[in-house]
């Protein structure tokens, strides 16, 4: 299985982005043919209880590297990616990785 991680700084103004985030992005991200799934976390503090780096984390799940090539290729997908250069492109981070059992 072959994820993408996505974090979040905090942004200036969480309620907009909060508001972006469930009511447009989350909505054209279930839409990239191959998601099986889109598991999203609010990150309430670092493990001492202070504020965390990341305000929001995102793992989207694709079955295989051949599914993912493709989900990124879509027009689902660049419609997806466009938005969130367009509400998060200072803040955003993304990273790819294998699913490993350990």
């Amino acid at each position: 299985m072959v994820k993408l991680v996505v974090l979040y700084k905090h942004p200036v103004d969480k309620a907009a982005f909060d508001e972006h985030y469930a009511n447009v992005h989350a909505p054209l991200a279930r839409q990239i043919p191959g998601l099986e799934k889109l598991e999203v976390t609010r990150i309430r503090s670092d493990v001492m209880g202070g504020e965390a780096q990341y305000y929001l984390l995102a793992e989207m799940y694709f079955k295989d590297e051949e599914t993912y090539r493709q989900a990124m290729k879509s027009p689902e997908n660049k419609a997806a990616a466009k938005d969130v250069m367009s509400f998060a492109g200072d803040i955003v981070y993304m990273m790819v990785g294998d699913v490993v059992e350990p």
